[in-house]
């Protein structure tokens, strides 16, 4: 299939590049941008007049519930959700059921995928120990060669520093990204809250933010042990983004992800105990969103991904302490980044750099730009439409959603993912 973009805003980060340009793509790749190619006679034409061309955006964080909790989503529903939001890059942490500790749990998400139709690249972040118990190391080697791009523990803890050191020692000597989010579990202790006077006067328990930045501390500490090629995932503390800024000063091979949701929401949004604002970590202060914002600002956070969480509605139909925390968040993924560049808090070229070259290079993914002779991942984006969020429209499973009601302004018009245009 022959395919020619013409007329459209071109804006590829990788190479600083904004200007308009017909696209032209042969089957799964690129061919030419601006000038036709000899002899190239196209299959379909796309207008993007007045539209922008950017390359499609890259997820570091995303559950698709498949295998394990199909009740909530699945591959199909979620890669279609991503997709039809101009994500064509996701990446799925462990923590499914079964553990992706092993090369036949990565082939049974690599063929969920393939039965899903491709609609998107999908890759797996192995287990760094076996069945996330934190204490026997994953054979790391056999997850590398099945196709795994970075290893993670997602929220589970280690049995104990020393493990969690030779577990990163072991990553680093395989070449493999290791994946934190920092979680101090007994810190934590079931809370649900950011600790403070709200949460005092909810009656809430409280998350103190060492939960995060003791872990964090810890965390930075290895790397500098190691030397393992790390990434901090889901920041939500100012004192995070300093520890961050530092290491990165210091010279370790650190870089971090902030999810959308903490750019825009805080703990005064928890008020009235909806539950669709309980997050893991929690919503925290004013502060802390506005450090995290300039931490994308300065480069100090890499990355921005969605964290997307499904769930059914029995998960969210709890007493505020009880209800499974997550957003449903694929949908509204492109609209509140296009929202970051209309606040001011970030320039187009930024926004899309967070969401496009910037987490391709740190997970060492063929994505990030649209360049001749790469695939042809791109999103027609439509920035002057006006409309509200309604989760009744979302083409993710999960419904349960933060920004009901939210004005938009941007949504993905038209999605090509190696070529293809999904519908």
């Amino acid at each position: 299939m022959k395919t020619h973009i013409k007329n459209g805003r071109l804006v590829n980060p990788a190479s600083q590049r904004d200007e308009v340009a017909d696209i032209f793509i042969d089957n799964q790749l690129v061919v030419a941008i601006r000038t036709k190619p000899e002899g190239f006679a196209a299959d379909q034409t796309l207008d993007a007049t007045d539209k922008l061309i950017i390359p499609g955006l890259v997820d570091v964080q995303c559950r698709v519930r498949q295998p394990g909790s199909t009740q909530k989503a699945n591959t199909s529903t979620e890669t279609n959700a991503a997709a039809h939001g101009g994500i064509t890059n996701i990446c799925i942490p462990p923590d499914a059921n079964p553990v992706t500790d092993n090369a036949a749990v990565v082939e049974l998400i690599h063929h969920n995928n393939q039965k899903a139709g491709n609609r998107c690249h999908l890759y797996t972040i192995g287990a760094l120990s076996k069945g996330l118990q934190g204490e026997q190391l994953s054979n790391m080697g056999t997850l590398k060669r099945s196709g795994c791009i970075a290893l993670s523990n997602a929220l589970h803890p280690f049995a104990n520093n020393l493990v969690q050191r030779r577990a990163m020692e072991y990553a680093s000597g395989q070449n493999m990204l290791v994946v934190i989010q920092p979680y101090d579990h007994a810190l934590y202790a079931n809370g649900c809250a950011h600790e403070g006077a709200l949460a005092t006067r909810l009656g809430l328990p409280p998350i103190p933010e060492a939960a995060e930045t003791a872990a964090l501390a810890r965390d930075i500490e290895l790397v500098a042990q190691t030397g393992a090629r790390t990434h901090f995932g889901q920041l939500s503390c100012a004192r995070s983004v300093e520890k961050i800024r530092k290491a990165k000063k210091d010279g370790l091979p650190v870089s971090a992800d902030v999810a959308m949701h903490q750019l825009f929401l805080t703990e005064r949004d928890i008020n009235d105990f909806d539950t669709n604002k309980l997050t893991i970590p929690p919503l925290r202060s004013e502060t802390d969103r506005d450090a995290l914002r300039e931490g994308i600002s300065d480069g100090t956070i890499d990355c921005i991904c969605s964290d997307h969480q499904p769930h059914d509605i029995d998960a969210k139909l709890q007493p505020f302490p009880s209800a499974e925390p997550g957003i449903s968040a694929l949908d509204v993924f492109l609209p509140l980044l296009f929202r970051l560049i209309d606040e001011n808090i970030v320039s187009l070229q930024q926004a899309l750099s967070l969401t496009t070259i910037n987490p391709a290079k740190i997970f060492k993914l063929p994505a990030g730009q649209i360049a001749s002779g790469e695939l042809a991942d791109l999103v027609i984006v439509d920035t002057m439409c006006h409309y509200q969020c309604n989760t009744a429209d979302f083409y993710s499973a999960g419904k349960n959603n933060a920004f009901q009601g939210w004005d938009f302004s941007a949504r993905a018009e038209t999605t090509l993912v190696a070529g293809k245009l999904i519908q």
